[in-house]
């Protein structure tokens, strides 16, 4: 079984910038196929970012101001977010597989 914990989310002005965490533990030996959803308010969830050996890939919408990467001695994966949106207001998840975490809010004001 595979824990994924996700933290850094919070309250921020449009053009602003946060750094999510996604904490891996359990039963996987690497970061590979994490991805990043998010679900806003009366939409349905929507893949965010990816990372794998292989590179990263993104929601077009987010591309040029997301940035995945991962530090595999801490099994953390980060989603590194600027010049945020009002419209990137939701709660994002972290996933691998068929384990998601319970998700971080994050809320940008206009």
């Amino acid at each position: 079984q595979v824990q994924l914990v996700e933290s850094g989310g919070g309250l921020v002005q449009a053009g602003g910038s946060l750094r999510l965490s996604c904490a891996v533990s359990g039963r996987t030996s690497t970061l590979d196929g994490i991805n990043w959803y998010r679900q806003a308010p009366g939409k349905e969830r929507e893949f965010v970012a990816s990372i794998s050996e292989s590179g990263a890939s993104y929601l077009d919408s987010v591309k040029g101001r997301f940035a995945v990467s991962r530090d595999n001695p801490k099994n953390t994966v980060y989603l590194q977010m600027k010049s945020l949106k009002p419209e990137d207001t939701a709660i994002y998840y972290c996933n691998l597989l068929w384990n998601w975490g319970q998700g971080t809010q994050v809320t940008v004001s206009s």
